[in-house]
């Protein structure tokens, strides 16, 4: 793989009141000690160098990042104006380093996904890397396990051929978060799997889809290219933000993108997007809790109970998520984690800005 663009400057909403909007979810070490940035960057050194990966995000968000992993040039951190979804996002870090490097293939990559099988995962990066560079947008399909309705799902068409003893589909449509209904129906047919929002394509095949499709914004984006290092950079920022569609990068070129391809892997993935997914990758108790900071769990069982400064004590308590902060306490049913956004909307929807 040529190059890695790292895409942080989500917020991680669903982990709250962990994660908050100076502290999003890919600053924190959820499941190692480590960052899940920090992680998502040296899992991809034995085969994308420090200075070929590249990390979309905001100045604010920067600054923490580059203290976290100094190994990274800082010239590499590529600077939202402000946030308009991973669409606009992925498009401006393409046009960086299609400036570096015009021939450059490079896996787009989320910042916040936990993979216990790396091996697995870099020889799926590797087998991206050659069906990209015969113009599809490769993305990795994870073979579902169960039938989930909170990720959106991908159905693949006829098999285009095996590399590195991965077999290469055609991805035939995107499919959005389905019922509990649909979502047995994709499980039971075999023809469906699980989209990680990972993508590995060249440069050239990316921005070709922006012009396709957006072509106002990818006008402007040419012109930015032209300005890059120079002093009128920030000004042809600005005026490519103002024609930016807000729409996240499925939305905005891999739905309609003519040539797509899924590769079907298993590498222990999960997108940690909610307490429930993150109690499920966490090392648990013989009584199925994962417990951390001061906390006495007396006939608990499937819990996810985090401490901060104070002694935490539960006394028959089963499948529930208990997060507590400095200034805010989360007890929830683990059924409902997937819920938890709107807590946090109705927060805002208070004015309860100082806990968000």
């Amino acid at each position: 793989m040529d190059y890695a663009l790292i895409m942080a400057g989500g917020g991680g909403t669903r982990l709250w009141p962990l994660s908050r909007r100076q502290a999003p979810k890919q600053q924190l070490p959820l499941v190692e000690a480590r960052s899940m940035f920090h992680v998502t960057v040296e899992r991809l050194y034995p085969l994308i160098p420090a200075q070929r990966i590249f990390v979309v995000t905001n100045a604010e968000a920067a600054r923490v990042l580059q203290q976290q992993v100094p190994a990274l040039p800082p010239e590499n951190y590529i600077l939202e104006p402000s946030a308009k979804d991973s669409g606009p996002a992925a498009a401006l870090g393409l046009v960086h380093i299609v400036h570096h490097d015009p021939e450059a293939t490079v896996a787009i990559l989320p910042a916040d996904h936990h993979i216990s099988n790396v091996s697995a995962f870099l020889e799926a990066l590797r087998a991206a890397q050659q069906v990209a560079r015969e113009g599809y947008i490769v993305t990795l399909g994870i073979q579902p396990t169960s039938p989930a309705t909170g990720f959106g799902y991908i159905e693949r068409g006829e098999r285009l051929g095996v590399v590195n003893g991965l077999t290469v589909y055609r991805a035939v449509r995107f499919k959005e978060k389905p019922s509990l209904e649909i979502a047995q129906q994709y499980l039971a047919d075999g023809l469906h799997v699980w989209n990680s929002g990972m993508f590995i394509l060249t440069c050239a095949t990316g921005l070709a889809e922006f012009e396709r499709q957006h072509p106002a914004f990818a006008q402007a984006l040419h012109t930015l290219r032209a300005h890059i290092g120079t002093p009128h950079y920030a000004e042809a920022l600005a005026r490519a933000w103002d024609v930016a569609p807000r729409l996240s990068l499925d939305y905005a070129i891999m739905e309609g993108a003519q040539r797509m391809a899924v590769i079907p892997v298993e590498i222990g993935w999960s997108d940690i997007g909610n307490w429930d997914a993150l109690l499920a990758v966490l090392p648990k108790d013989r009584d199925g809790n994962a417990l951390s900071g001061d906390v006495l769990a007396l006939d608990t069982h499937g819990a996810l109970v985090r401490g901060s400064d104070r002694l935490i004590v539960t006394l028959g308590l089963h499948d529930v998520i208990i997060v507590d902060t400095p200034d805010a306490l989360l007890v929830c049913a683990r059924d409902r984690a997937a819920d938890l956004k709107r807590v946090v909307d109705q927060l805002r929807a208070l004015g309860r800005e100082e806990v968000l």
